[in-house]
C-alpha cells in the first residue's frame, strides 16, 4: 500500500517562514480596513452539518464539499463557504439583534476543486456582509468597501467588476433551460457552444426567441459605461430594462467614488453560488491571474433558515491569494530571525535565557542559541543574517560579551 506520509493532499500546500509572514500581513490589513468601518468580527465552526449547505433553497454542490460524518454518523462538511454559516447565525442568535449588522470574518475555507485546476482546496477568506438596511446605500458600501480593499492590497492596476445575476435569473426563467449549462457556458464567455445550446433547446415560441438572443449577447456585454447604451436597446421592452437602470446608477456613483478605469461592468457575470439574487461583483489585481474578491447581495439566504427574509449583500478576499501576490511583488516583509543570538556556556543556560528575557522586555528581539558550541552558534547567525552575538560565560567574564558580526 502506497505512503502519504510525506505529502500533503492535492490542492493544499505547507505555508513557510516568507510565506506566513505575508499571508499575516494581507490578513491584518484587511481587519484593519473591515474594523475602521465599524464591521464586528464573528468566527464559525470549521466544521458543519450538511444540512448548512444543502436544501431546497440553497444550494452547494456536493462534490465541491469535503464531507464526513460526527460520532453519531451525521454528515458533516468543511466549511466551504462562510456566507452561508454567517447567514444561520443572523437567522438564529443574532435574530433580536439591531439591524442593521455590519460583520466580518477571517477564516479558513475548505473546498474540493478540480484537479490540475490550479485553485486550492483550503485557503484563509477574509470578508464582510451587510445584513439589512437600505439595498442602494448597502450596495454602494459594498463596492467602494470593496474598491478600498483591492487598493490596499496592491500597488498597481485594481479592477472591479460589476453586474446582476437578476438578468441571467430572469432569462432562465423566460427559456426554462438548464441552468446549470448556461451559467457555466455563460460564466467562461464560451458563445459558439452557447449559441448551438440556444438551438437545441429553444423552440420557434417568438418570446423565447427574443430572450434567447439577449442571453447569446450577454457574454459580450462588459467593458466601460458605453455598455449600458448597448444593453438598453437590446433590453427595451423586457423586465431586464428597469434593473438595468438601477445599475447603472450604482456603477455612475461607484465611478465618482473610484478611478473611472479601475471600474468595468459585465453583464454576463455570473457566480456558482445560487443564493445571489441581485449585484455580483469580482475584484482583480495585476499580479494574480484570476479573481480576488468576489461577492454580490443575497436578500433570500437568511430567510432559508427559518427567520424572515433579510436585505444582504458581502463580499469576500482570498487572502492566500493576495499574499502570493504581494510575496511575488517583493512588497510583503520577509521572515526575520532576532537581532540577538545569546549562546551561553554549559554551566550558565539559565543566566542565558535570563540575558533572553531582559533583552526582550527593552524592545530587543533576541534568540536563546541552543548549538553546542560557540563556532556552531557563529555559523548559525552568519547563516541566519543576525549580526550580533552575547555571549554568556561567567567563568571567563562576569558580564555578558557582545560580539558584532
Amino acid at each position: 500500500m502506497k505512503s502519504y506520509d510525506l505529502i500533503t493532499p492535492e490542492g493544499t500546500r505547507d505555508l513557510l517562514f516568507d510565506e506566513c509572514v505575508a499571508r499575516k500581513e494581507a490578513e491584518d490589513k484587511l481587519r484593519a480596513v473591515f474594523t475602521a468601518h465599524g464591521y464586528s468580527e464573528v468566527i464559525t465552526p470549521a466544521l458543519e452539518f450538511y444540512d448548512v449547505f444543502n436544501n431546497k433553497t440553497r444550494s452547494f454542490r456536493q462534490e465541491d464539499m469535503y464531507k464526513l460524518t460526527d460520532g453519531k454518523g451525521r454528515l458533516m462538511v468543511m466549511r466551504p463557504d462562510s456566507t452561508m454559516p454567517i447567514a444561520r447565525i443572523v437567522a438564529t442568535r443574532l435574530r433580536d439583534g439591531v439591524f442593521p449588522l455590519k460583520l466580518f470574518c477571517s477564516q479558513n475555507i475548505y473546498r474540493c476543486n478540480p484537479k490540475m485546476a490550479g485553485r486550492d482546496d483550503e485557503f484563509m477568506q477574509s470578508g464582510v456582509e451587510i445584513i439589512g438596511g437600505d439595498e442602494k446605500r448597502s450596495d454602494l458600501e459594498a463596492l467602494s468597501l470593496a474598491a478600498q480593499v483591492l487598493n490596499s492590497c496592491s500597488s498597481d492596476d485594481v479592477r472591479l467588476e460589476i453586474g446582476d445575476n437578476t438578468f441571467y435569473k430572469l432569462l432562465l426563467e423566460k427559456l426554462d433551460d438548464d441552468e446549470e449549462t448556461v451559467r457555466s457556458l455563460i460564466e467562461s464567455k464560451n458563445t459558439p457552444d452557447l449559441t448551438q445550446f440556444i438551438k437545441e433547446n429553444v423552440d420557434s415560441n417568438p418570446e423565447k426567441r427574443r430572450y434567447s438572443e439577449i442571453l447569446l449577447q450577454l457574454p459580450d456585454l462588459f467593458g466601460g459605461a458605453e455598455v449600458f447604451d448597448k444593453a438598453e436597446k437590446l433590453f427595451a421592452g423586457t423586465a431586464l430594462s428597469d434593473r438595468l437602470t438601477e445599475l447603472k446608477e450604482t456603477f455612475d456613483a461607484l465611478r465618482k467614488l473610484e478611478a473611472e478605469d479601475k471600474i468595468t461592468v459585465d453583464l454576463g457575470l455570473v457566480n456558482k453560488a445560487e443564493y445571489y439574487t441581485g449585484i455580483v461583483f469580482r475584484g482583480y489585481i495585476e499580479e494574480y491571474g484570476q479573481a480576488v474578491l468576489s461577492g454580490g447581495r443575497y436578500d433570500t439566504l437568511i430567510g432559508s433558515f427559518g427567520a424572515d427574509d433579510m436585505p444582504a449583500v458581502g463580499f469576500a478576499v482570498n487572502v492566500n491569494a493576495i499574499a502570493a501576490a504581494n510575496l511575488r511583488s517583493n512588497r510583503s516583509t520577509k521572515a526575520r530571525h532576532a537581532e540577538v543570538l545569546v549562546f551561553a556556556a554549559d554551566e550558565d543556560l539559565i543566566d542565558g535565557i535570563s540575558h533572553c528575557t531582559k533583552l526582550i522586555s527593552k524592545g530587543i528581539s533576541a534568540e536563546f542559541s541552543t548549538c553546542p558550541t560557540l563556532d556552531a552558534a557563529m555559523e548559525y547567525a552568519k547563516a541566519n543574517k543576525i549580526g550580533r552575538i552575547d555571549i554568556i560565560d561567567k567563568e571567563k567574564n562576569e558580564q555578558p560579551v557582545t560580539m558584532t558580526l
